[in-house]
């Protein structure tokens, strides 16, 4: 029972602090949450996806791996998401909706700093939170604006959304540049070092004003089926596919954590830009964030027992 203590506050309490201090500033300012998102959106994420993977040191053996793991990941949770839209019949809007709460983690303004304080600033376990987070990125950009528009909307207007977003152009240009060894000029390279640097406390600051801006209630049960998909069930089905694989080590342990995080801010912020149960949206992330405080706490507890 200490070491569940110790994780709390070592871990699972300075991401809190952030997210309370945001949620302070929105209740004492109005801070504008779009301002914030779309600062996070096409500046801060891109500049750290940037430069974790320009600067990364993992191997494509290691970089195949977590892909391989997150296919199989991302299946399952779609295959188990699926059974409860099916059961409770949700018409598309809705359906669409929950899909987008389970499969969209905060692999980002959550996941980042929490792998540092449990790795302690590890680069290499670093290096696969920010594989996850590029897949990520990736996913609600394209999947999730599909799943939120198919309904209302013709492909070519989805696609003109797509490629709107900056992860499309980001993360093959770092592995280019990365591949090709080519130097960035200084001048270039340290601006994107210190945006970079502010990503973490920025966007645990925008997660909390997020927060902040939502109504404290829970909407349904759906939410409830949403946070149980995703916080529990995520982390089962993370564990058994990195036993299934035979995966070890920090490589299994830092796999398993990204897995147990909340609902990302990108399935919130989709069903609002497309008016998609945003209240349904909001509510889970809401609900899944809260609970994480103690579910991710078990889930770190439980990762010494990971070979």
């Amino acid at each position: 029972m200490s070491f569940f203590w110790v994780i709390l506050f070592q871990n699972i309490i300075p991401l809190s602090v952030l997210i309370a201090i945001g949620i302070v500033l929105y209740r004492a300012f109005k801070l504008d949450i779009k301002t914030l998102s779309k600062l996070n959106f096409y500046l801060f994420s891109p500049a750290i996806i940037f430069l974790m993977l320009y600067n990364s040191k993992v191997s494509v053996a290691v970089i195949g791996q977590v892909l391989l793991f997150l296919l199989l990941f991302l299946a399952a949770s779609y295959g188990l998401t699926e059974i409860v839209i099916r059961l409770r019949r949700y018409p598309r809007s809705m359906a669409g909706a929950m899909r987008n709460s389970v499969l969209f983690y905060n692999s980002g303004n959550y996941a980042v700093p929490l792998n540092g304080l449990v790795f302690k600033g590890d680069a290499t376990t670093l290096s696969i939170q920010i594989i996850v987070m590029m897949v990520q990125n990736l996913i609600p950009n394209t999947y999730g604006v599909y799943s939120v528009n198919a309904h209302k909307a013709d492909a070519k207007e989805i696609w003109r959304t797509i490629l709107t977003f900056p992860a499309i152009y980001i993360i093959p240009l770092a592995f280019l540049l990365r591949g090709f060894e080519v130097p960035i000029p200084q001048p270039i390279l340290t601006p994107i070092e210190y945006v970079a640097n502010s990503f973490i406390a920025t966007a645990l600051v925008t997660l909390g004003v997020q927060l902040g801006s939502m109504k404290w209630k829970i909407y349904n049960m759906d939410v409830l089926y949403s946070v149980a998909l995703r916080l529990l069930a995520g982390p089962v089905l993370g564990a058994a596919i990195v036993l299934l694989l035979g995966f070890e080590g920090d490589l299994a342990k830092a796999l398993v954590l990204s897995c147990a995080v909340p609902s990302s801010l990108s399935s919130v912020l989709l069903a609002i830009e497309f008016d998609n149960e945003p209240e349904f949206a909001s509510q889970a992330a809401l609900l899944s964030t809260v609970t994480s405080t103690f579910t991710v706490a078990i889930v770190i507890f439980c990762l010494q027992f990971i070979p």
